[in-house]
Parts: structure tokens; sequence; C-alpha cells
């Protein structure tokens, strides 16, 4: 018998690329790997949806993906998808559609084409056109379809919430609170005679009072000002800052607590706040009422005639706050338009004098001011848009705003100095790329300084400020402004500390907001027991510091998207009776595929290149720019047009303008 003279080898199969998979609303993907960046055409997806965790196999060729005329090979390279390592999503939201025998859920998000096949009799009874969450059962495979069942009825097509009920959906927002956490909330006492007992320091005959919105519910810090004398005669302005005491009510391992760590945070949607703890404790025994006796975490900031922090003492207190102010009575009194007792107008003054010594001496250290006008839509009883409310900052948040920020800083300090656990927030270094990104687009502005660019690149934040300040009063400022913030790396929590680069500072944490931060009651706990002595199971906690970090940072992330989502939904709502008026837009975005605009009212849509004009348009990446070859027009960063409104979706909370 003849045999093979070729040896035997055992062949080492290649290692295929993993990433996430980002699909877009047009059907195709990308997946970024440490191979790559990788084009998935919405033919090789292979049943994978998008934020999915995939291993691909490459393929020959590059995509071609562009609209005609602008079509041109593109520098990724292709693959499809051959297997999902790991779902994003168990659940998703969907149109109920009945056909008997079968029904179906049709994917809200138009990424994902896959209907979701119904299968059992169990689950709520559902009516025909209904919104609903779909847990999956089987997701698609290129034979068979995806089924699952029906967990909850979010609302029918008549209900003015859908909308929102929908975003609470697809984020898995806890609405309500299990019965034990109620009942532990209902149960909670201020015991004002026990505080005491306890070492707490009686502050109840301080002017301390408190400065919120005027729709605010949960007021979680106060603050006081006022003159004393030190023993060698030197007089300095003690800055008092008092915040909640909510780990009194809330200790580790109870039933408030575990539902607290889920939710991480408030979530403040356009029409409803889903608090972290029970009403009971946010809005009332914690919250910082007029007139009421209030427990709390007190941080006495002693400063001189300049600002500069002279020493600390954090403590904590009992107190009863004076006055129940908001920001725009604040800033009244403050430009004298509006009256005041002469005790707060005084003290309101030399808080906003502190303020902005304050924020002179933070700018000096490296911190970077980044300028944003805030919208906040104004709704009817029904929950319809009837009009849109400006925000920016003023003397009256600079106020309370640079006291927050000092009472952050202090405790991360307090707590970083003496090596003593903690959860800090750290911001980190943006990356010589994203810096670099942004100098050929500022050089299309005539008033960038070429200086500032070597600057810009080392990551230095003077240079950020230089840039800032040369663009304020002009009108691409906030497009400047937003610029950078991207460039930015975003800040997280962690159980160390590394500093935080946007603020220019060693040490740096949230210790301000404990009714709706998880990682603030945390710091709450740990400075409570390096002041008072540890208490049981403080180790225990102490362990689940990176995990708590790690959770909080994502869902501050979720509950910073659903905010979005509400906001930009009724955005759309509020425009869809100006369908064919014109508008004043500045670009804030420019494309292969045409250019992203933002209205004065911050409201934010897209010019498809095809309006634009029947030449071909040209698309410079690294200045943002797209230019007629044959008249030469050009549109950038910055540039203000005039567009009008021509469609809404509400669906995927999108508008679209064309040129006026």
């Amino acid at each position: 018998m003849a045999h093979s003279s070729k040896k035997k080898t055992r062949r080492k199969g290649k290692a295929c690329p993993r990433g996430l998979l980002s699909v877009h609303r047009s059907g195709f993907g990308f997946v970024s790997t440490a191979e790559g960046d990788f084009f998935i055409h919405s033919n090789c997806m292979n049943g994978a949806f998008d934020g999915d965790l995939v291993e691909l196999e490459p393929l020959p060729g590059r995509h071609d993906n562009e609209p005609r005329p602008n079509k041109r090979p593109q520098d990724k390279p292709c693959a499809k998808v051959v297997r999902v390592i790991d779902r994003a999503n168990d659940t998703l939201i969907g149109t109920y559609e009945e056909s008997e025998p079968i029904a179906v859920v049709v994917p809200e998000d138009p990424r994902i084409p896959h209907d979701i096949f119904i299968v059992g009799e169990e689950g709520p009874d559902v009516p025909d056109g209904a919104m609903v969450r779909v847990r999956i059962l089987e997701f698609p495979t290129q034979s068979t379809p995806a089924t699952g069942v029906v967990e909850e009825v979010l609302g029918t097509a008549d209900d003015p919430s859908l909308g929102i009920e929908v975003i609470i959906g697809r984020h898995k927002l806890e609405t309500r609170f299990c019965e034990a956490s109620l009942e532990e909330a209902a149960a909670a006492t201020l015991d004002a005679e026990g505080a005491l007992a306890e070492g707490y320091v009686d502050l109840r005959d301080r002017f301390t009072f408190t400065i919120d919105p005027a729709d605010a519910r949960d007021f979680d810090d106060a603050l006081s000002v006022e003159l004393v004398e030190e023993p060698d005669g030197t007089v300095l302005t003690r800055l008092g800052v008092h915040i909640a005491d909510v780990g009194h009510y809330v200790p580790w391992g109870s039933s408030i607590d575990l539902e607290a760590r889920r939710r991480a945070t408030s979530t403040y949607l356009v029409d409803r706040v889903i608090p972290m703890l029970p009403p009971a404790l946010s809005n009332e025994l914690c919250s910082l009422q007029l007139g009421e006796d209030r427990r709390c975490m007190t941080v006495d900031l002693f400063l001189d005639d300049r600002g500069n922090l002279v020493r600390y003492e954090p403590y904590l207190a009992l107190m009863r706050s004076q006055a129940r102010l908001d920001y725009d009575e604040v800033q009244a009194i403050l430009d004298g338009e509006a009256e005041a007792a002469p005790e707060l107008a005084e003290r309101l003054r030399r808080g906003s004098e502190l303020a902005k010594q304050l924020a002179t001496l933070r700018r000096q250290a490296g911190a970077i001011d980044f300028v944003s006008v805030d919208a906040k839509m104004l709704l009817d009883e029904d929950g319809h848009p009837v009009g849109i409310d400006l925000r920016s900052k003023t003397d009256a948040t600079e106020m309370v705003e640079q006291a927050m920020v000092l009472a952050n800083e202090v405790v991360a300090r307090h707590l970083a100095d003496r090596d003593w656990p903690g959860i800090f927030r750290v911001h980190g270094q943006p990356s010589p790329d994203a810096c670099a990104a942004l100098v050929p687009v500022f050089q299309e502005f005539p008033w960038f300084i070429e200086n500032l660019a070597v600057g810009l690149v080392n990551g230095d934040p003077h240079a950020f400020q230089g840039v800032l300040a040369m663009s304020a009063g002009r009108p691409e400022h906030e497009l400047v402004s937003s610029l950078s913030l991207r460039a930015m790396q975003r800040a997280v929590y962690k159980p160390q500390n590394e500093g935080h680069y946007g603020m220019g500072l060693d040490a740096y944490c949230h210790f301000t907001s404990p009714i709706r931060r998880y990682p603030d009651l945390a710091v709450h706990r740990m400075l409570r027991a390096q002041l008072m002595g540890k208490p049981p199971y403080f180790d225990q906690e102490v362990m689940s510091l990176p995990w708590l970090a790690e959770h909080s940072s994502d869902m501050e992330r979720v509950a910073d998207k659903a905010e979005r989502e509400s906001q930009d939904l009724k955005m759309v709502e509020y425009l869809e009776d100006s369908v064919g008026e014109a508008f004043s837009a500045i670009i804030s975005g420019v494309s292969y595929h045409g250019l992203h605009v933002r209205l004065e009212s911050t409201a934010e849509g897209f010019v498809p290149i095809r309006t634009l004009g029947a030449e071909y348009f040209a698309f410079d990446p690294a200045r943002y720019t797209l230019t007629g070859e044959d008249t030469g027009r050009s549109y950038r960063l910055g540039q203000r047009i005039a567009v009008v409104l021509v469609a809404t979706d509400r669906r995927s909370r999108s508008l679209e303008f064309e040129l006026a």
C-alpha cells in the first residue's frame, strides 16, 4: 500500500476579529476590532443585533456604500458575522401585530430588521397595535426566525405618554419600588434628639438656605455664608455646604439600599423623575425642606478674602433651612431687580463674589469651563410640549456650582490623604489623536491662533481655555465648546483616585447629591466611617466599591441616554406643526452624507447631501467641509445657514431639513 509522503501537520486556526457591532439605521454596520474597523453589509449580520459582541470573518473587497453622486470606495474592509459571542440585550420594544394563528412584534428600533414571533399563551392580554416589551427566547438564524414572549404592555397608539414609556422600556428603567423598600422608607424617622445624642452638631440656629430649580422636589444641598473671626483676629468667610444625610436612612444591605444600588442614579426624563430612592425619603425625610429639622453631613469651608481655602471641617449635623430659593429669584436679587431681607441679600452677594473668586482660581489651575445652553421642554397637563425654556449659566447657578465643586474636592482630598477607601470621580487627559483632530477644524475660523495648535495636541488645558476665550461672543462659540468637549474622555467612577483633568484637580469625588446618585451615598458612608468609626459590614462594602463604581458609571450612561431621548422626542413633537417653516441654524457636523444642523432652540436635525444641489460635493474629513466641485460652494462646521424643516419622525426622533 502506497503511503503519502506528505507530513501530517496540524494547522493552527487564525483568530477571527472580535468587536461590538454598531448598526446604522440603513441596515449596514461597523465593527471596531484590534485588527481594525470592518464594514458589515446588511446581508452579513447572521442574526446579530446592534451592540452585540461578535466574531467576524474578513471578506475580500472594500465597501461601497455611498449614495450617488458621491459613490466611492471607502477604506474599511468588509466582513461577515460568523458568531454572536454575547448579546447586548435579551429584550426589545416593538409593536404587537396579530394575524391568526400567529402574532409578531415588529421592533421599534429600525436597526433590528427581524420580527419576533410570539410563542405560548402565557403573559398579559395584548391588544392589536399595542407597544410592548418582548423577551427574546430564540434569536434569529439564517434558517429560523426570532421567537419571544410579551413581558409588558407599554401603551396603545392613542396613549400620549407612549413615546416616553417606550424609552423607559427600552432602557429597562425601574419605575416601581418593592414593598420592602417602601415599608422601610415609611418607617424611617428623624429622631432629632437621638441625632444630638449620637454626636450630631446642632446647626438649627445657623442661617441656611437652599437654591434649586423652581420645580425641584428633592433638596439635597443647602448653603450658609457668614464671616467668622479667627483667634488671631483674621476674618474668614465660612462657606457651609450642608448635604442630606441619606446614609443614616439607607444602611448597607437594606432593601432600600439594594434597590438604590441597582438603579445607581435618578433619571430625569422630560415629563417625570424616576427616583433612586422612594419618595418618602427623596421628597420628604431626606429633603432639606424649609423650616424642617433635618440630619445632614456638613463641610465648613473657611476661605480668605481671595477665595483661597484656609481650612475645612467635615461633621454630622442637625440643620433647619431658613429660606427656599430658586435660581431665577436669586439672580433677580443679585441683579437688584428683586427685594430681599438685608440678611439674606448680603449672604447671597458674598456667596456670588466668592464663587467668582473660586472660578478664577480654578481657571488658573487649568480647569476648562465648557459653555452649553440647556433646553427644557415645557409640557401641558396632558404631556404635550408647549414651549422651550433655554437655560444658560448665571451668577446664581455659578454660586451653587462652585460651592458644590469645592466641597466635592475637599471630601475627595480628605479621603485620599488618609488613604481611606471611597469612590472617586476620575477624568483622564484626552488622547493626542482626539486633540489633533480639532486643529484643522479650528483653523477654519479666522480667530484661531496657530500657537494654540501645539498646546491642543499636547492636551494642555490652558490651550483649550484659549480656544474657548478666542471664540467667545462669536456664533460658533457653543460649537467650539461642544467639539472640545467631544474630544474629552468621559468621566467615570473608580475606587482609586486618579485626578480630574477637566477640572484641573488632583482629587475629586461626588458627595453633594446622595439622594439621586449612589456614588455620593457610598462616599457619605466612607466619610462617616472615617469620622465616627467603622460600622458593621464596612469591609464588605469596601470590597464592593470596584463593582459599585463600574456599575454606577454604566447606569449614568443609560440615564443620560434616556434623558436625551425623551428630550429629543418632545422636541420633535413640538416642531411637527412647524414643517415648512424656515430657521436659522449652525452647522454642527459634516459628513459624506450631508450636514448636521443645530437650531437656536437646541433642536438638531440633518440636511441630506442630495438636497444641496446636483453637483458633486467633496468631503474633507480633516477639516469637516463639503465643497461643490462646480460652484466651489463650501459648507463647514460653525457656519450659519438658513434651513427649512421638511419632515419630522417621532419614531426615530429625527428632523430633516433642506436649505432655504
